[in-house]
């Protein structure tokens, strides 16, 4: 087994692990920085009562704290899925190096594990979704985001 099967056999563990054990569906995820698991996530959505506690985004989670950094720069992701759109909305903000995974999201939709309504209304126009996206008054937000262009000690990430 190379270092790569090796990894996601550990995600995919993880992934059957808490799923028998009732605290989400059959996902798991490990974050690896110079051949050594560096962070772990399993979905736990059921456990906390939590949707965005994604496999992907916990481990991100985890590997940032232990790394004490926020982002992965370095870092490989092992995925037992391909990531869903929040996901990769968090492993694309995290910078990771690469990402592998086992399943498709074709086969997590045969699990029933469906995400593409969120793909479909992703590439539509804010009117047409079918969550309402209203827009209100920005002037004191945009404040705020002036007031932070001005702040010197701002972190760029």
């Amino acid at each position: 087994m190379n270092q790569d099967e090796y990894f996601m056999e550990q995600a995919v563990l993880l992934s059957q692990r808490h799923m028998e054990e009732g605290q989400g569906g059959p996902f798991g995820c490990v974050v690896v920085k110079d051949g050594v698991v560096v962070g772990r996530g399993w979905n736990s959505v059921l456990a906390g009562n939590d949707p965005t506690a994604h496999a992907e985004v916990m481990a991100i989670r985890d590997a940032c704290r232990n790394l004490e950094t926020y982002q992965l720069s370095g870092c490989a992701i092992y995925t037992s899925c391909e990531p869903c759109p929040m996901c990769m909305g968090a492993i694309y903000w995290s910078r990771p190096e690469k990402v592998f995974y086992a399943n498709t999201r074709e086969d997590a939709a045969r699990t029933g594990f469906d995400d593409s309504f969120i793909y479909d209304e992703l590439v539509l126009p804010l009117d047409q979704r079918k969550i309402p996206m209203i827009a209100l008054d920005k002037t004191k937000a945009l404040d705020v985001f002036q007031q932070w262009l001005k702040k010197e000690d701002r972190e760029h990430y």
